[in-house]
């Protein structure tokens, strides 16, 4: 009997042992699994949550990756919308533009209407930007242009030049063999020339860097009746007004156009020995017509104006129904376009002057009189009498209208040359028609 309970006390002892060891190894080397599912806690079950600690989702991940997945098609549809604006937006071209002439002041404060700073005409370096059409015009101009120190921001470029006479010719090739370098070094892909060619039409020295004779210049707009022109490549341009003596741009107003103006008629200028001038002077002595006509006559041309003698001038335009303008080694003048800036209406010679201007059947004055320009055209200042003998007996409100008309024509011939400039380096530039 003391046998069994000595075994029964012995198999006790070591099942206590061996729970207590097992128990020991659960505690320290056994991983704890638990169940993912156990671990979702309800917010209602506030006894079990800790304070500040965040409720864990099991879906949260997905939900993350479907918000990702919106964001980034919301980023596409707008990057797509910006797509679709800017191919409806209007495509703009850049053309930079030199003024190395005076006639490059016409072409962009008269003709294009474009600003310039500083303002002072005597600033050394003056630049400005426009637009017209589907191009953006700079405009650089001054004594401080100079080759090789003009920013370029465009491969496209209008030179203004002066072929007037054998010094500005060679200063105009300098510019020319210039931008030629740049051609030939890629900087610049099309060259237009805007020229104040000879009064003779007598231009051959720019035959060569024309590209129809296999030089660079894409097109040329040339000043005066020329023979070559084609409206292909190379167009008639206006002379302007004479922005070298700084004549203004003019804004009309209401007593511009129908105040009564003291006088008559006007001619203020160089009176040349054995010439048409000193034939008109002559005439308007012998019918006693001085008073009646604003004149003064000087025997040798004055290239620049001072304060005073400019300021007499425009007054005498300004205060004249009609301004005479008899040829002079051409028979386009700056004269007349001044005139028209002021409503006086011009009284034109109408005679083809010596030299190799064309001499077709609407030359002289071929690109006014396509236009339609509204003038007194004579061929011998012996009618000069006549028509001012009708301007006598014409009424104030017919002179209104008249002068209404040809300040009218006048603001749409520049918009009609803007217009054209325009499209033709459109066209011819970047292909646009």
């Amino acid at each position: 009997m003391r046998l069994i309970r000595r075994k029964i006390a012995v198999a006790v002892v070591l099942a206590y042992v061996f729970f207590s060891l097992y128990a020991a190894y659960s505690v320290f080397f056994s991983k704890k699994v638990i169940s993912r599912v156990h671990r979702v806690v309800k917010k209602s079950s506030a006894d079990n949550t800790k304070a500040g600690e965040e409720e864990w989702n099991p879906w949260e991940e997905d939900e993350r990756a479907d918000s990702i997945t919106v964001l980034q098609k919301r980023r596409e549809a707008y990057r797509s919308y910006q797509e679709r604006i800017a191919k409806s937006r209007p495509k703009r071209y850049k053309v930079q533009i030199l003024g190395k002439a005076a006639i490059g002041l016409y072409l962009w404060e008269h003709i294009l209407e474009g600003p310039l700073n500083p303002t002072d005409k005597t600033g050394q370096w003056r630049e400005g930007e426009i637009q017209s059409g589907k191009i953006n015009f700079s405009f650089y101009t001054g004594p401080a242009v100079v080759q090789g120190h003009v920013p370029l921001d465009t491969d496209s470029v209008v030179l203004v030049l002066n072929g007037r006479e054998q010094q500005k010719i060679s200063y105009s090739i300098q510019w020319l063999q210039h931008v030629q370098a740049l051609v030939q070094a890629h900087t610049i892909s099309k060259v237009a020339v805007v020229l104040l060619g000879s009064e003779q039409c007598t231009n051959d020295w720019i035959s060569p860097y024309l590209k129809r004779q296999g030089g660079f210049v894409d097109l040329l707009f040339l000043v005066y009746d020329s023979p070559w022109v084609n409206d292909k490549d190379i167009f008639q341009w206006p002379l302007g007004v004479a922005t070298y003596r700084q004549f203004p741009v003019v804004m009309p107003n209401t007593q511009m156009v129908s105040s009564a103006r003291p006088y008559i008629c006007n001619f203020l200028g160089t009176v040349y020995k054995n010439s048409s001038r000193e034939t008109l002077m002559g005439i308007l002595k012998q019918n006693g017509l001085e008073k009646q006509c604003l004149t003064n006559a000087r025997e040798k041309w004055l290239p620049q104006e001072t304060a005073d003698t400019s300021r007499q001038y425009q007054m005498a335009l300004a205060q004249s129904d009609l301004t005479l303008c008899p040829v002079g080694v051409n028979t386009e003048c700056y004269r007349i376009y001044e005139a028209c800036a002021y409503g006086s209406v011009p009284v034109v010679e109408d005679v083809l002057t010596p030299g190799a201007c064309a001499d077709g059947r609407s030359s002289p004055l071929r690109l006014l009189k396509d236009a339609g320009a509204p003038f007194i055209f004579l061929k011998d200042w012996k009618e000069l009498p006549a028509i001012l003998e009708k301007e006598r007996v014409m009424s104030q409100a017919e002179k209104t209208e008249r002068r209404m008309r040809l300040l009218e024509w006048y603001t749409g011939f520049r918009q009609q040359m803007k217009d054209k400039f325009t499209e033709v380096l459109e066209e011819a530039f970047f292909k646009l028609s």
